[in-house]
């Protein structure tokens, strides 16, 4: 790691002021590109500078995208924990984000499922599921999942209707976080929606039951648009992991010249 020049180091004094904390990655983009990482500290400081969400808040969204199982950022889920952690957020606060995050690989089911029962139609089939009725157990689990997830959406009738064990697994399942969490409502909200509008996933009708959902436990425009900010920055990591391989690799080379 080399001096940095009194520029560079302006810029990486404006970073920590803007977002709190410094990441050793940070110093090959800073290197390699100060004009670039300028940019970003501008791009990536805007949800700080506004506020509109905690700064522990901001934390969990970061943790929530850099977990999801479609990114899986490691080096930056590792730096965002202990970020959180020293704003005051519990163990078990991000345990429950995590839990909240996990239950993005049900989207093969939401996806899907519409679509099976789409071409069984188009085949003639439609009768093996239309003709599929609730019964005392299909209505039980639905009120279950309303109950304790606070919504219902048409999606979640077709995988009751096909697969009524697997879709009781899943109430259980997802609704761990909502019968013991801690976070409010419109937290846990926040979190589904970072999960969905994460660029590594981009789910477009989850995206749009979660925002309704944050709008109606009392979120405002302001806080969804935060979260979106921070989503935004996912891209930069293409710097993060690249600029340390590009530094390695060209001090390689000139080596061996």
């Amino acid at each position: 790691m080399t001096d940095l020049s009194p520029k560079q180091q302006a810029l990486k004094d404006e970073f920590i002021k803007n977002r709190g904390y410094w990441g050793d990655f940070w110093q090959d983009v800073l290197e390699l590109d100060a004009d670039f990482f300028s940019a970003y500290t501008n791009f990536s400081s805007v949800p700080a500078k506004n506020g509109h969400l905690d700064p522990k808040v901001r934390e969990f969204i970061y943790i929530a995208i850099d977990a999801s199982t479609t990114h899986l950022y490691l080096r930056g889920l590792d730096l965002h924990m202990k970020n959180a952690l020293a704003l005051g957020a519990t163990r078990d606060e991000i345990m429950e984000v995590l839990e909240l995050t996990s239950v993005l690989g049900i989207h093969t089911c939401t996806l899907g499922v519409p679509i099976l029962m789409e071409e069984l139609r188009d085949m003639g089939r439609g009768d093996e599921i239309d003709n599929i009725e609730y019964g005392d157990y299909e209505n039980g689990l639905k009120e279950e999942f309303i109950k304790n997830r606070g919504y219902w959406s048409p999606f979640w009738d077709d995988m009751l209707k096909l697969s009524p064990d697997f879709f009781e697994a899943y109430v259980e399942f997802s609704s761990v976080p909502w019968k013991t969490g801690t976070l409010e409502p419109k937290i846990k909200e926040f979190i589904y929606i970072a999960i969905d509008t994460a660029t590594t996933h981009l789910h477009k009708e989850g995206s749009r039951i979660h925002i309704r959902n944050a709008l109606e436990h009392g979120a405002t425009k302001e806080e969804i648009m935060e979260v979106f900010q921070c989503v935004s920055v996912l891209g930069m990591h293409a710097l993060t992991e690249g600029g340390p391989m590009l530094m390695q690799a060209a001090r390689q080379a000139d080596a061996a010249e």
